[in-house]
């Protein structure tokens, strides 16, 4: 799954962009927790850092 696809799926549940930097920061209303997303747009995510994104989100990737 690539991050452009990870961040439609993100917000389509809720979460928005926050604020940005090196690694946007991002918002979930279901876990009400802050988690930080890269910005490699056409990039594969690799297993670890989705599971990450998914465990911090409240959403399953």
């Amino acid at each position: 799954m690539k991050y452009s696809e990870v961040e439609r799926k993100l917000k389509k549940h809720g979460c928005c962009y926050v604020r940005g930097g090196p690694h946007p920061i991002w918002f979930s209303p279901i876990t009400e927790i802050e988690f930080p997303l890269s910005n490699h747009q056409s990039e594969e995510v690799r297993p670890g850092t989705l599971k990450q994104i998914s465990k911090l989100s409240g959403i399953k990737l």
